[in-house]
């Protein structure tokens, strides 16, 4: 191989490495919950919002802003995040989910996913949890 394609290889090799030690780095977008029941602070164990039409358009909009740049559109994973569409339905599943989005993600000191409860309320978090119910595979 030449000294420049070496050095292409290289250089290419470094933006892929930049690329995942970017991941967990996002900026949470707003979320427009305009037409949900309001929950109030205290998170409710089990999803509110289960099988309601309006939480699953809203979620899939916060969904595709907040969380596909690292679980992939329409939570189809590209193997960095977990495919959420894997989740379990129901209230296991809501269990992991509000731990997941309240506490985040941090392995070795470094975030892998933010604790997305801190920039998104209870009403759109939900709604992205009832998206991903609508989109679950059984494996």
């Amino acid at each position: 191989m030449k000294t420049t394609k070496k050095t292409a290889f290289a250089l290419l090799l470094l933006a892929a490495s930049g690329t995942l030690w970017a991941h967990g780095d996002v900026v949470p977008q707003a979320v427009n919950t305009q037409g949900l029941e309001p929950l109030g602070e205290e998170w409710l164990e089990e999803n509110p919002y289960r099988d309601n039409p309006r939480a699953i358009e809203i979620g899939a909009s916060a969904y595709n802003q907040n969380c596909a740049a690292c679980h992939g559109l329409e939570a189809k994973s590209g193997g960095i995040a977990p495919d959420l569409r894997l989740l379990e339905v129901g209230a296991m599943g809501d269990e992991w989910f509000k731990e997941r989005v309240i506490n985040g993600a941090v392995r070795d000191g470094r975030v892998y996913m933010p604790k997305m409860a801190d920039y998104l309320s209870q009403e759109a978090l939900w709604a992205v949890r009832s998206y991903l119910e609508s989109v679950a595979i059984e494996e």
